[in-house]
């Protein structure tokens, strides 16, 4: 080719596809997960007046990361068409084909059974089934039945969302309590304005997809409304640990302070809409369930030597 001869313009090679052992792990959706373990944690280390066992504590965090690992899997396998139509999820290793409905769900079966074995064996009974009730609540009765018929489905389908904390609590005391109950309430008034906020800008994805998200169904206006109601609700909620007793100061100023400001997103968001505030929304409303219970592990600690 001569000096005067035009370049040829550069073509990018391409992409290559992720190692099978990145494909399997996004299958569990780790950032969801990563927030599930966090919450049972919580769940376990409020349990009792001091350290819980050790051992107790590996073994549920190890078991339960790996149920609702399955579970992520297991909804990938069910929702791989919605998701290769939202650009949210159009990555997901189902979605483009890279692994197959059978890779999947036994990746799914055997992460499920692992996690069952060690709750069952080095926890105890009580927790491998709650745990594996919450698998079917999220990945069977959420998933297939809810999501795709009702606008109400992140409402109901809520509730196994909501359970990691009273994991945790039943792995170290064996039991269930009302402050174990406490925590569940606080994640399943917490759900809908935090998927209701992430819906509000991705609403054409939930459209394409045929799902029938409270903005499809009911309009901007109404999830808006129903966002900042719900953080209405929710504040109250966060304030009965305080109440009953389990927590002090601490926590009181930190969820009246957090809630506020949730309560506060919500009013914007109701009153001057944009995209952009919605995802600050979506994302504040993360930070507020993290640093909401962190704050309660910090009292749980803190607390009693602050009162001497």
């Amino acid at each position: 080719m001569s000096a005067s001869s035009p370049t040829a313009p550069a073509v990018a090679p391409p992409a290559r596809p992720a190692s099978r052992v990145r494909q399997f792990y996004a299958l569990t959706k780790p950032r969801v997960v990563q927030l599930i373990v966090f919450c049972a944690v919580i769940g376990m280390l409020l349990a009792v007046p001091g350290l819980p066992d050790l051992r107790v504590v590996l073994a549920a965090t190890a078991g339960i990361w790996l149920v609702a690992g399955a579970a992520a899997a297991f909804n990938c396998v069910v929702e791989q068409h919605i998701d290769a139509k939202m650009a949210r999820t159009a990555w997901r290793p189902t979605a483009k084909g890279e692994l197959t409905n059978t890779q999947t769900l036994l990746f799914s079966a055997v992460l499920c059974t692992l996690g069952g074995a060690l709750l069952y064996f080095l926890v105890n009974p009580l927790t491998m089934w709650l745990t594996l009730a919450t698998f079917v609540g999220y990945a069977v009765i959420y998933t297939v039945v809810l999501k795709p018929l009702t606008p109400q489905n992140i409402v109901i389908g809520g509730a196994s969302g909501a359970m990691p904390p009273l994991l945790g609590w039943a792995a170290v005391r064996g039991d269930v309590g009302a402050e174990a109950w406490m925590l569940v309430l606080i994640i399943f008034l917490w759900t809908p304005p935090h998927f209701w906020a992430l819906a509000l800008y991705r609403v054409e994805d939930y459209a394409r997809a045929g799902l029938p998200m409270l903005p499809v169904t009911h309009g901007a206006e109404f999830t808006r409304l129903q966002v900042l109601l719900y953080t209405l609700v929710l504040f109250p909620a966060t304030l009965l640990p305080y109440l009953y007793g389990m927590s002090g100061l601490i926590y009181l100023l930190s969820a009246t302070v957090l809630g506020l400001m949730f309560i506060g997103y919500g009013f914007r968001l109701w009153r001057h809409y944009s995209d952009a505030l919605a995802r600050r929304t979506f994302r504040f409303s993360i930070l507020h369930l993290s640093l909401l219970f962190a704050a309660l592990l910090l009292d749980h600690y803190l607390g009693p030597w602050l009162s001497i």
